[in-house]
């Protein structure tokens, strides 16, 4: 049995009246995950090896995601940003690319299974020339067993997206579009160190949409400077101006080396919201999608159509092995995490030299399939018992079922017999409450694991 209080509120979350606000003091990190250990270094190629000679399962999800490490530009909020694009960069990284995707297309694990999604992230996908952008579809199609209805999206910037990118793109095979506006509001974007203005955005995402050759989906942040609850408001309405087939709306979390934090403390630009504000947004943009009856596919995406599927998105976050290709893209194959060479230079010489573009791997945590169930549960909102594996010998869903009781109590969810229904407040605290879930079960397995050692002994 779980004795849940032991735990204390970074678990169960605190007890107050106004749970959206206030359940827990802030969101930690973009998404929930498990324990992994690091493999020696000397063991990787040997591990490698094995991973990629191994047969694939085609009844198996899986997705490819390859990173394009360049931007024009680097957003203040933003702690990801590898390298500024100049052409002659990007041309040279593009030929290594094709490299990789080669490689990594002719190993036996790849070609044995069936690809569901691919995601070309970055970084600034939008920042490879337009043939490059075809070249890039077609050696996908060409080398990679695809699944029939498989998704193949293209992200990036409006900014520069041209007629010929787009045709040129499509002519490759992408079929989804992702670009981050982040806010239409002309002075939230140059805060933001967007580069277009208001209406210059909205007409172009309103003519891409327009075409109905591909789904074309919109991420917003809620909770940047000078984007007060109505400047949101606005930027709600605008989207659905626009056209666009679905909404992304991701909480601003600014930390690291975001240039925003030094800006704020200059006084160059107002604070961002408080995570107060940030989930009152929420609940605004929430209700919003419902008045105009949108489909929701998980906490934080829309859709007006039943076109769009983010299937990338609801897979690669949660228990599908992902390949990773490219200079600072990371995956996942066979219970193992791996992380490309970060840094252009050591990418580069990978290449160059024929040695792995993986850095760092690691093994997964032992209840890993169990932590990536919990994640596709509370990253669609709801936590099915039939979809969870055993833990101990028994439900999982039982095992948690005190700890979920605990949250209905604090007005998170609702237990509705075989499922976890979150409420909105959890729906905004949706990483939090899956990280304390995969935390509780961390714990009891370690202590588990530990007394059954010294019995043994």
């Amino acid at each position: 049995m779980l004795d849940i209080y032991k735990f204390d509120e970074s678990i169960l979350g605190a007890d107050t009246p106004d749970p959206l606000r206030y359940a827990f003091p802030q969101k930690k990190s973009a998404h929930a995950g498990g324990m992994a250990s690091p493999i020696p270094p000397d063991q990787k190629v040997e591990i490698l090896s094995r991973l990629y000679d191994q047969q694939g399962q085609k009844s198996a999800k899986r997705c490819l995601y390859i990173h394009i490490p360049f931007c024009r530009v680097r957003c203040t909020f933003c702690n990801f940003f590898q390298n500024a694009a100049s052409r002659k960069l990007v041309d040279d990284y593009f030929e290594a690319l094709m490299i990789e995707i080669a490689q990594k297309a002719a190993q036996p694990w790849t070609q044995t299974g069936l690809f569901h999604a691919v995601y070309i992230g970055g970084g600034t996908p939008t920042d490879l020339s337009a043939e490059q952008v075809e070249r890039l579809g077609k050696a996908i199609r060409r080398s990679f067993p695809l699944s029939t209805d498989c998704e193949i999206t293209l992200e990036g910037r409006i900014n520069r997206f041209s007629d010929e990118m787009f045709e040129r793109s499509l002519e490759g095979g992408f079929n989804r579009y992702s670009f981050g506006i982040q806010s239409f509001n002309t002075k939230v974007r140059r805060s933001a160190k967007r580069l277009d203005d208001r209406e210059d955005v909205m007409a172009r995402v309103a003519s891409l949409s327009a075409t109905q050759q591909a789904p074309i989906i919109v991420d917003l942040l809620y909770g940047l400077p000078y984007q007060t609850e109505e400047v949101f408001e606005q930027d709600l309405n605008d989207f659905m101006a626009t056209g666009a087939h679905g909404l992304d709306l991701y909480q601003l979390v600014v930390g690291g080396s975001a240039p925003m934090i030094n800006m704020v403390e200059k006084g160059r630009i107002p604070a961002p919201a408080t995570t107060a504000e940030k989930a009152a947004m929420y609940k605004i943009g929430s209700d919003f999608m419902a008045k105009h009856h949108l489909t929701q596919l998980s906490v934080n995406h829309w859709t007006r159509d039943n076109r769009e599927r983010s299937q990338y998105n609801s897979l690669a976050k949660t228990y599908a092995e992902v390949l990773p290709i490219g200079c600072g893209a990371g995956g996942n194959i066979g219970g193992f995490g791996m992380m490309n060479h970060r840094t252009l230079e050591s990418y580069m010489n990978a290449i160059k030299s024929g040695d792995s573009t993986v850095v760092m791997l690691t093994k997964q945590h032992f209840l890993e399939p169990l932590f990536a169930a919990l994640k596709s549960g509370f990253d669609h909102g709801v936590v099915s018992k039939i979809a969870l594996p055993d833990f101990n010998g028994q439900s999982s869903f039982e095992f948690l079922r005190p700890l979920f009781e605990v949250w209905q109590q604090r007005g998170l969810a609702q237990v509705e017999d075989d499922y976890l229904v979150l409420t909105l407040a959890g729906r905004f605290w949706t990483v939090s409450l899956a990280q304390a879930a995969i935390q509780v079960l961390q714990q009891t397995f370690q202590q588990t694991t530990a007394v059954e050692s010294a019995v043994s002994l």
